[in-house]
């Protein structure tokens, strides 16, 4: 791979690969940092215009009609494609750059096909419909060399100020941190809105209680924000709660398992 002039390391050509909701706010993002979006592939023309129009590309659903060079290829697309994917995008441009955004694939999903690669992963929660500040987003990056490595640098720093060097190994800790931290947490909102919808409550009743919980652990742990019945092990809400579930087993084995875990922790910290 050949030395890339800080020109050229300031407005990167880049190739999109899928225009999901990763994809559709990371190429907003490089967009906007003055990066070339040369090409959007994805297998439905549809979605490849809706976010090539977005970012000035040209759209494709056809591999072999990507470009064969560029300063750096970006593979966003689900994880159980990204295998089968990644032989038939590399097949002629086995000297270039390319980067996945998966959070749990390993680097090594690239060995054999290309000699410049690495792992290129936003940690955030995606939707297509709202815009994201990058500023604020950690990512984290892993490379094959120390070229693509400084390449890899170059582009998360020209558009987060939180980049950080995590090995695979690693990052499979920090997205499953993830997952308990969002994924999870998501579903009791909904969970929460299940039941509420029930006794014909809005939603949004939740929010100023969401919002102060999650702004507590920008100030303090998690363990020490903790509060409710479950705390202390108050058997008699617990116990009344629980019955106001029996009509709905599946929730209520969580919220027993959630409760007694919670105080099983607290009690470890005493």
């Amino acid at each position: 791979m050949g030395e890339r002039s800080s020109e050229q390391v300031l407005r990167m050509r880049i190739v999109l690969i899928g225009a999901g909701r990763l994809a559709t706010n990371l190429g907003r993002a490089l967009h906007m940092a003055g990066h070339d979006i040369v090409a959007v592939y994805s297998r439905t023309m549809e979605s490849a215009q809706t976010l090539a129009e977005q970012v000035c590309a040209q759209p494709t659903n056809q591999i072999s009609s990507l470009p064969t060079t560029a300063d750096a290829f970006i593979v966003a697309v689900k994880d159980a494609v990204l295998c089968s994917l990644i032989p038939l995008l590399t097949k002629g441009r086995e000297d270039q750059v390319f980067f996945h955004t998966a959070g749990s694939m390993p680097m090594a999903v690239f060995e054999g096909t290309t000699s410049h690669y690495g792992v290129f992963y936003p940690m955030q929660s995606f939707s297509k419909e709202r815009q994201v500040d990058f500023s604020v987003i950690p990512t984290f990056i892993e490379a094959s060399d120390p070229s693509t490595l400084a390449l890899a640098h170059s582009l998360a720093e020209s558009i987060t100020q939180r980049v950080f060097e995590l090995s695979s190994e690693d990052r499979k800790y920090l997205h499953l941190s993830a997952v308990f931290a969002c994924n999870f947490v998501n579903h009791c909102y909904a969970l929460s809105a299940e039941l509420l919808e029930r006794h014909h409550l809005p939603f949004d009743v939740m929010l100023p209680l969401i919002d102060e919980t999650a702004q507590k652990v920008h100030e303090m742990l998690p363990h020490d924000a903790q509060t409710g019945p479950a705390v202390r092990y108050d058997e008699n809400v617990i116990q009344m709660q629980s019955k106001l579930l029996a009509d709905m087993p599946e929730m209520q084995d969580l919220y027993e398992k959630l409760s007694l875990d919670i105080h099983r922790k607290a009690k470890k910290e005493i």
